[in-house]
């Protein structure tokens, strides 16, 4: 016998569910069920595809026994089973980082925490809520020999060689006093039919029912053996939709994101023809706990001919799509198909394409409720966007969904659409200013010509929006332009710089370029400006902000140089008094000017000044000539 010590964050998870962090404790079961299915699943698919499995006497199912007198319950299966190197990587460490990332996330809402459970994949220690010992006896398909785990939660377990006579696993939980109802028949099938039943394998339920016979002195009683099925044991996406009540699509949503919200809405799609296929997604009310990381799981399973191939397939469907849950069933791909293969399968390849087209489909109809479209966007807009960038196929289905604050929205996120209807006859343009602070865009010196003539512009305020929409020409034929761009002063039509004021400002000008030579690319007077004495835009040829840290960020894998910051261009307003009392002012006072207006400037634009010290140091100068 074998003693190990649990990883450090196995014991801490532990030691949050049996200090009884969820009251929610009959999810155990939900847990342990769904972890005998995934064996079953895969040992289904090895029988099929493993010639040394394929002679395999295999009857996929799963038995529940409970003993009320002793406190035990047991849960079997005739999966793939485990050997004791599967037995200490599965059972006593947690190999994905899931796990530090599931305990920051732990929000003290028992009921939000105990759906994390399964989501993390560390469903099998929430046995440990009810149990005050698990025995797990084990053997792997194939292999002769069998192990014992046997743990009370307490920071170690031990694993010691066993006689077993098929393959798969039996857990037995040895109870704790006060949660006896579990080793009880009607609680059982309670917590099946809540959670389980669409487990697309038969749960039999082993149990004793005493009978009387006869009467008077004839009266014996007969102690029968019970074996039933619990479950529908069906795939539910292969039910027929006429067949399906709304609660049996949440309950198996439920069961397959481990989400204890219903879900926002869900497709249901069977097609026949040249290709045989069914989908049915789910579109989650809240994102994924892991919607931006790197490492996310992919939330669609694969099936073929109902037998379960994959859930780790990112192309299933296009990653700004990562928050949909659901199934792909197949009728004609083999069996035996590799990832290698599923990657460049034209089958897969038209039954993700038209998957898209019907979620987003589903998205859109979405719009049609205000409040529940706005609900969608807040979770899930970001993504939308990165499919404007990735999916050119359904970029123009993708711009109708995608919403904006603008400067007459009051507020509210606005479609194109709806800029489109409030544009003026005159106007030529989508006008829009990109930033990454939506109440400093709002305050933008550059917008004031704009609103003078009472022209609309949409504030792009995400960071994603500097990387996507720059590659937005158009919206229905509509030229989108950045106010800040020649165009679109050309198209507000305002009148040049004219000669003889250029004149005038010509010394300043030169002034400004010499004193900020290091920190700009060039000085020049701006007929966009009103109430602001100046303002900074970028160059057009430069990247934006955001590119610029997409690309340090791939600098820093090592996949390309990183680029210095671009410098601005510095534009002065010269019917501002200050511009004006300046052209008579000494060089010396031009010059720290100059340098005000430059910092001033960047923080209208960004809200934050890289050196403070030279900022106040500049004012400082100011303050002291003026006295």
């Amino acid at each position: 016998m074998a003693k190990h010590t649990f990883q450090t964050e196995v014991n801490q998870l532990l030691d949050l569910m049996i200090h009884s962090l969820y009251s929610n404790k009959e999810i155990f079961l939900r847990e342990l069920i769904s972890n005998a299915s995934d064996a079953l699943d895969k040992l289904q698919y090895l029988t099929l595809t493993d010639d040394k499995l394929k002679t395999l006497d295999f009857t996929p199912k799963i038995d529940i026994a409970f003993d009320s007198e002793k406190n035990i319950l047991t849960i079997s299966d005739s999966g793939i089973g485990m050997n004791e190197q599967d037995l200490i990587e599965n059972l006593g460490t947690i190999a994905k980082s899931g796990t530090k990332n599931f305990l920051s996330k732990l929000s003290g809402d028992k009921k939000k925490d105990s759906a994390l459970i399964g989501q993390f994949g560390v469903g099998f220690y929430s046995a440990f809520m009810v149990a005050n010992k698990i025995i797990v006896t084990t053997k792997k398909a194939g292999e002769t020999q069998g192990f014992a785990w046997i743990s009370d939660g307490s920071g170690e377990f031990e694993i010691e060689k066993c006689e077993k006579e098929s393959h798969g696993s039996e857990i037995k939980l040895y109870l704790k006093e006060e949660e006896k109802e579990f080793a009880n028949r009607w609680k059982i099938e309670e917590i099946i039919k809540k959670y389980s039943d669409h487990i697309p394998f038969p749960i039999f339920l082993h149990y004793t029912e005493t009978k009387s016979e006869g009467e008077g002195e004839s009266k014996k009683e007969i102690i029968e053996q019970k074996n039933e099925q619990i479950n529908k044991a069906s795939a539910l996406w292969r039910i027929s939709k006429k067949d399906l009540k709304d609660e049996e699509y949440k309950e198996f949503y439920k069961n397959l994101s481990y989400d204890s919200s219903d879900p926002l809405c869900w497709i249901h799609t069977k097609v026949e023809g040249t290709l045989e296929y069914t989908t049915l997604f789910y579109i989650p009310q809240s994102a994924p706990f892991d919607l931006y990381r790197v490492d996310y799981k992919s939330g669609v399973k694969l099936y073929v001919k109902r037998v379960f191939i994959t859930d780790d397939d990112k192309e299933l469907l296009p990653s700004y799509l990562r928050f949909v849950r659901g199934i792909i069933d197949s009728e004609d791909l083999p069996l035996n198909v590799s990832r290698e293969i599923l990657q460049q399968n034209r089958i897969l390849s038209t039954i993700k394409s038209s998957s898209t087209k019907k979620i987003l489909s589903e998205i859109e109809s979405l719009q049609k409720d205000e409040e529940k479209y706005s609900k969608f966007y807040k979770e899930f807009g970001r993504c939308l966007k990165e499919g404007v960038y990735s999916d050119f196929e359904n970029k123009e289905k993708l711009l109708e969904l995608l919403r904006f604050q603008s400067t007459k929205s009051e507020g509210k996120e606005i479609a194109f659409k709806t800029y489109k209807e409030r544009m003026g006859k005159e106007q030529k343009a989508i006008y829009y200013l990109q930033g990454e602070d939506l109440e400093l865009l709002k305050s933008s010196p550059l917008l004031d010509a704009f609103n003078k003539k009472g022209i609309e512009v949409l504030l792009f305020a995400e960071e994603i929006d500097g990387i996507v929409m720059p590659m937005v020409h158009e919206y229905d034929k509509i030229p989108l332009r950045a106010i800040t761009s020649k165009e679109a002063l050309e198209n507000l039509g305002e009148e040049s710089i004219e000669e003889d004021t250029k004149e005038r400002f010509k010394s300043l000008l030169e002034t400004f370029n010499k004193a900020l030579s290091d920190e700009i690319k060039e000085v020049r007077l701006s007929a966009r400006l009103i109430d602001a004495p100046s303002c900074i835009v970028s160059d057009p040829e430069d990247p934006n902000a955001a590119m610029i840290k997409m690309m340090r960020q791939i600098g820093a894998m090592g996949m390309g140089a990183d680029i210095p910051e671009p410098k601005p261009i510095l534009e002065l307003n010269p019917n501002h008094t200050i511009l004006t009392k300046l052209l008579d002012a000494e060089t010396q006072k031009q010059e720290e000017v100059a340098h005000l207006l430059l910092e001033e400037a960047k923080l209208l634009e960004g809200g934050k000044l890289k050196d403070v010290n030279a900022f106040v140091k500049h004012l400082n100068t100011l303050l002291q000539n003026s006295l």
